[in-house]
């Protein structure tokens, strides 16, 4: 007797997820320098084959699904982050795909996510782009800040970008969430 009839339950092990288009939510990334940098000649073929998954979890942002590459982002930072955050998370996100594509480890279970090499390739990436659309040091340096890292991995990511954070005084420390 198995335990499902032992206890009288079924669970649909294979439940679909709704995948959407990324043209039909992002618009002209195709046309993007720095998008068009990650793809070249494949971008308009990758940007369409590119799938979306939604969830409502009004925690965190967006990420790269290790499985088939595909984009997972939070419908609330969608809505309300602030649109240089989400553009730089897209082109970010975007970088993953492009990892994933070639056959690049995502995750790296046994480092701080500040030392994965994936994240320092994708952040350096975005930092650049940020700097491209007039952001200064400052507010990269913000935009590097999420409530899952300490602000010595904060002070760490910045460097391994090529970014300086100076240390804050006691006083004046305070966490930020993306918004």
């Amino acid at each position: 007797m198995t335990i499902e009839s032992k206890l009288h339950v079924g669970i649909e092990r294979n439940a679909p997820t709704k995948l959407y288009p990324f043209d039909r939510f992002f618009r002209g990334f195709g046309e993007v320098a720095a998008v068009r940098a990650l793809f070249g000649k494949q971008t308009p073929k990758v940007l369409r084959k590119l799938k979306v998954e939604f969830f409502s979890a009004r925690f965190g942002y967006m990420g790269t699904s290790d499985v088939d590459g595909h984009l997972i982002i939070s419908n609330h930072y969608l809505k309300d982050g602030e649109f240089r955050h989400v553009y730089l998370d897209v082109v970010h996100e975007l970088c993953h795909v492009n990892q994933f594509h070639h056959h690049k480890p995502l995750f790296y279970p046994k480092l701080s996510y500040v030392d994965a090499p994936s994240e320092i390739e994708a952040y350096k990436f975005c930092v650049k782009e940020g700097q491209r659309i007039g952001m200064t040091d400052k507010e990269l340096i913000d935009y590097l800040k999420v409530e899952w890292i300490s602000p010595a991995e904060h002070r760490r990511l910045a460097r391994h970008v090529g970014l300086v954070v100076k240390r804050p005084s006691r006083k004046s420390h305070r966490s930020r969430l993306r918004k």
